[in-house]
């Protein structure tokens, strides 16, 4: 959880002084940073790392916390091949192990964590399934039927009200949430959209056997292809592919507001900052009193997207992916001094 939250009220404000200076030279992979931080990239789609073969087409992204280390998840965005993998990294920072946490699934594409230390990767697919995973790959990864079958794209825990956000990958996409019967267990509950009026519809048949969930409630508010999702102080943010909007829904007040355009996904760090990358291929910051800065660039990849954004347990490393079509994609980390 956050300790500060962006203020509610206000547009964002572009182009002020970053909190941590200007973006210096890139280095060899094209990395971008501001002085006294450093990248590195930690597994390369086709490739080795702990003896894993890292995963093409790199998305959504978490972090969950190992002793005395942590674990990155990684969900890959293949069709009938997609899946999550892990990365397990000791104190010192070292990669010491990398494992499939789910396998044989379709289109995994964004996700997210619950207070409970489990990832929710979500399928892309027609009638996509979320899928609620280990990242300690000791338990069977267990899809979650009653939270709806449907284009999932991503999953926000809110554990205030107790309940999921979920966004639907659809031209008139809408805006999900799902209530447990029982906090910490996500096999039985009750799915809700957003409606125009801005209360919450039950949908009748979450399965989508004989209507699409989308098309259950007459009056759903409809956004143009949900994507990223996430939680933070009382706030889920989401993004919209279609008109490239970042939105910032109010658990409490049910206030839904449109902040900025160009953010593909995002994260938040334990100061408060959100940490959004763009259409290009840089990850700004926004500060709590909601300035908007640069805070890192990967050059010479035109046409990458950045995906995956989280921080480490303790908040002092963030990793992301940039991934170019379904085979090239790189998974990186970067380390320094981030504001506490």
């Amino acid at each position: 959880m956050s300790h500060k939250t962006l203020l509610r009220t206000g547009p964002l404000m572009q182009g002020g002084t970053s909190p941590y200076g200007p973006l210096g030279l890139p280095d060899p992979e094209g990395l971008a940073l501001p002085s006294g931080f450093t990248g590195r990239v930690v597994a390369r789609s086709g490739h080795k790392v702990a003896g894993l073969t890292w995963h093409a087409a790199p998305d959504g992204g978490a972090c969950f916390p190992d002793g005395d280390g942590w674990i990155y998840v990684s969900n890959s965005e293949l069709p009938l091949l997609g899946g999550a993998s892990a990365l397990r990294f000791r104190a010192d920072g070292t990669v010491g192990d990398a494992y499939r946490i789910l396998s044989g699934t379709d289109l995994n594409c964004a996700g997210g964590a619950t207070p409970w230390h489990s990832w929710l990767s979500c399928e892309l697919g027609h009638r996509g399934r979320v899928f609620e995973c280990d990242p300690y790959g000791a338990r069977a990864a267990r899809p979650r039927l009653a939270m709806g079958r449907f284009r999932h794209e991503a999953a926000a825990c809110d554990p205030e009200r107790r309940v999921v956000y979920l966004t639907e990958d659809e031209p008139d996409g809408c805006f999900y949430r799902f209530s447990p019967s029982d906090w910490g267990d996500l096999t039985e509950g009750t799915l809700e959209v957003l409606s125009g009026s801005g209360h919450w519809r039950v949908v009748p048949s979450p399965a989508g056997l004989l209507r699409e969930t989308r098309h259950q409630v007459a009056d759903a508010r409809r956004f143009d292809g949900g994507d990223a999702c996430h939680y933070a102080g009382g706030v889920c943010y989401f993004t919209t592919k279609g008109d490239a909007g970042l939105w910032a829904y109010d658990g409490q007040t049910g206030a839904l507001d449109r902040l900025c355009e160009g953010v593909r996904t995002l994260t938040a760090a334990p100061s408060g900052d959100l940490y959004a990358a763009r259409r290009t291929t840089q990850i700004d910051v926004i500060a709590p009193d909601r300035e908007v800065t640069p805070f890192l660039r990967l050059e010479g990849q035109t046409g990458a997207e950045l995906t995956g954004l989280a921080f480490s347990p303790r908040g002092d490393r963030l990793y992301f992916s940039a991934r170019r079509g379904r085979a090239e994609g790189r998974t990186f980390e970067v380390t320094g001094p981030f504001r506490a």
